[in-house]
């Protein structure tokens, strides 16, 4: 038994092995073949954070791949009302074959996986969105862009931002990445990066300049600067990532046929202009629906 719970326990092959599965079952899915790869399987999906992407996509996944999916809100499961997480894993994985869970610790997740008896897939925390990452590189693979990529992500340091670093660290492409002053990535996660990073080739280069990131980049990417539980920090953030939006002016430094991603709700004129979203809408649904194809392999 295997969980997926972040990006840093698989090799570069096994990643790669997971987007070429994820290739095949999208092609069989377009075809309207909906081959039943986990029949009569169920997923337990809790969610502790809501989501649109994730419900939908997970939800549907387990239906196409020919088994059911089970919402469950932590209002309501006995988790709201203080049962241990240990307790709710070791009762859940006895009735259900695989569980997804989105949360806001990844202890939470390294709890539930230590104690479940089936495999665990991380739907989010604020550590990590790997399922994301498989996503939009898949997304890069159809639009031709993850052959010798130079990825530029500016905004915050965030669960997007440790999940670029896990993919370019395990899979050796250039990841240049451009915070604010004090919204750096978390520093043991960049530790692990640079250590991968030493075996693939990758190249990480950290800063606060998104200009210098973005020059030259192949693909431009970036996340909302205020997540899910930091709502009472707007003000404060939106100061702060004052020169950090990717505007016409600083998508044209990068190169000429870069493509741009967003991992969505994307809030326009603060992180990504409505005119760079609208240029890019196309690469941005197919990132989206992708999150559909790319989780099915896992």
């Amino acid at each position: 038994m295997r969980h997926f719970l972040t990006l840093k326990d698989f090799s570069k092959d096994e990643i790669l092995e997971m987007i070429d599965l994820a290739i095949a079952i999208k092609k069989e899915a377009k075809a309207k073949n909906y081959v039943p790869y986990l029949k009569d399987q169920t997923l337990g999906m809790i969610f502790e954070k809501s989501s649109t992407r994730t419900r939908v996509s997970f939800e549907v996944g387990i239906h196409q791949l020919g088994g059911k999916g089970l919402f469950l809100s932590s209002n309501d499961l006995q988790l709201g009302r203080g049962e241990p997480m240990k307790d709710t894993a070791r009762v859940i994985s006895r009735m259900v074959d695989m569980v997804m869970i989105r949360t806001f610790a990844q202890s939470t997740l390294e709890e539930f996986a230590r104690y479940s008896k089936v495999p665990v897939i991380s739907g989010l925390s604020d550590s990590y969105h790997p399922v994301q990452l498989m996503a939009d590189y898949l997304t890069m693979v159809e639009y031709n862009k993850a052959k010798n990529p130079i990825v530029a992500y500016v905004g915050d340091g965030n669960n997007m931002t440790h999940s670029w670093l896990m993919m370019a660290s395990k899979l050796g492409f250039e990841l240049r990445i451009a915070t604010p002053k004090g919204y750096e990535v978390d520093e043991s996660i960049l530790a692990d990066a640079l250590a991968f990073a030493k075996q693939s080739g990758a190249v990480i280069k950290i800063g606060n300049d998104p200009k210098e990131a973005i020059s030259g980049a192949t693909v431009v990417t970036t996340d909302t600067w205020v997540s899910m539980g930091q709502e009472s920090e707007k003000a404060k953030r939106v100061a702060d990532f004052q020169g950090y939006m990717v505007d016409e002016a600083m998508m044209a430094l990068a190169h000429k046929d870069a493509m741009f991603l967003h991992c969505l709700p994307a809030y326009r004129d603060y992180e990504v202009s409505e005119a760079v979203f609208e240029a890019h809408a196309d690469e941005i649904f197919d990132e989206a629906e992708n999150r559909l194809h790319a989780q099915k392999k896992p």
